[in-house]
């Protein structure tokens, strides 16, 4: 699902990758002791305002304002909470005809070829995750050796993915990391932003070519029509369009509150489009390589349920959008035998995320040692810089 934990494959199942990213690091990363002009995203000190009258607020509109975005804020929570309560339903129904020592007999049969190429798969799609994190520092203009932005990357999806609360673990994690190499909370945080839009570019991608050169087929899996689904791919594919040509026209940037953050141009853009893409098809394949061999689904079929699958699995808000994600496969291939589906997405949870999950956690233990026995020395910062603490790297980091 590709950092579907999220991560993020986050991330999903990758739930949470992006979705509370602007907003909840907004309110995180704030630096105490900062004048009102704060720092933008980048890291740089905003410019003095010029001095101005003292504008009196008016408390009472400020409160009125705040009590009617609390008013609705509970909205977002009950819809997760319903619909992993309506999946779950789902989900114990279709199981209950499922025979479990079927079920322990289809996980004993799957073939060595099958595995082999789900974890190949696997190795891709977070290969493609550490692009993510690339593509971020590429454009916030930092530079970090790749195999801390590998370490970075691979461990805080693994385990954000299986954990969930994506802003807390793989928050943490890249915090943790990415500190030591000189970066900035406002820097750790936009990076994770960034990332965010190179998920959901390739997410509206795949979901949008999917719809349309698949609408007939999936006209009938999905008991929708083909125009519908044809429409839906189409407006997929013109909000991905429209946002390139966007960003493209001129230099974009949103604000949050006090921080801004300028948006990834053209070039960096297409890259975030291309390894999200990647990302999501070779998530997609790990699934796809471990349905019943009898299966004649076509992989561009499949691709549009994953996505569906994915999205609802992040829309619930579920770690790795468990229930979510089964129910709405299980339906979907409502042809196949229902314990070998089942079975596929067993094994699927444990090649995509529970081997992930186990190895980041012992790459986590193992640079904690090395970072230790070597005097808490780091590998990173670029060559000719004093490192984190020294006035050179310092000076480099305020510059950028």
């Amino acid at each position: 699902m590709g950092a579907c934990s999220a991560y993020m494959r986050g991330d999903g199942p990758r739930s949470g990758r992006f979705r509370h990213g602007l907003t909840a690091f907004g309110r995180a990363a704030q630096p105490e002791g900062r004048t009102p002009n704060g720092m933008n995203f980048q890291g740089q000190h905003r410019k003095p305002a010029e001095p101005a009258e003292p504008v009196q607020h008016d408390a009472a509109e400020n409160a009125k304002r705040k009590g009617r975005r609390n008013r609705f804020a509970w909205i977002g929570t009950a819809a997760s909470i319903v619909l992993v309560a309506v999946s779950l339903g789902v989900l114990w129904k279709l199981v209950q005809s499922v025979s479990w020592a079927e079920v322990r007999s289809a996980i004993a049969a799957a073939t060595a070829e099958q595995l082999g190429l789900a974890f190949l798969f696997v190795g891709v799609s977070y290969l493609f995750l550490t692009g993510y994190d690339a593509l971020a520092l590429r454009q916030l203009k930092i530079k970090v050796p790749y195999r801390i932005t590998a370490l970075a990357s691979f461990t805080s999806y693994a385990v954000s993915f299986t954990l969930g609360f994506p802003l807390l673990t793989a928050g943490t994690i890249r915090y943790w990391i990415y500190a030591r190499q000189g970066l900035s909370t406002p820097k750790i945080a936009a990076l994770t932003v960034i990332a965010g839009f190179t998920f959901w570019l390739g997410m509206g991608v795949v979901l949008g070519l999917s719809l349309i050169i698949e609408a007939g087929q999936l006209a009938g899996l999905a008991f929708t029509s083909i125009r519908i689904n044809q429409g839906v791919g189409l407006a997929a594919l013109a909000l991905v369009l429209g946002y390139l040509a966007w960003v493209s026209a001129k230099k974009r940037s949103i604000t949050v509150k006090q921080w801004r953050l300028e948006l990834p141009g053209a070039s960096v853009s297409i890259g975030q489009m291309i390894v999200g893409i990647g990302d999501v098809c070779a998530a997609a394949a790990v699934l796809y390589v471990l349905l019943p061999q009898e299966t004649t689904l076509g992989f561009t079929t499949f691709l549009a349920i994953y996505v569906l699958a994915a999205m609802l699995g992040i829309a619930s808000n579920a770690p790795g959008g468990i229930g979510v994600f089964e129910a709405t496969v299980l339906l979907a291939l409502s042809s196949l035998p229902r314990n070998e589906v089942l079975t596929s997405l067993l094994l699927f949870r444990g090649c995509y995320y529970v081997v992930p999950f186990v190895t980041a956690l012992a790459m986590l233990g193992l640079y904690e040692i090395v970072k230790r026995a070597g005097g808490a020395r780091d590998p990173g910062p670029p060559e000719g810089t004093a490192g984190p603490s020294g006035r050179a790297w310092h000076d480099e980091t305020e510059r950028r």
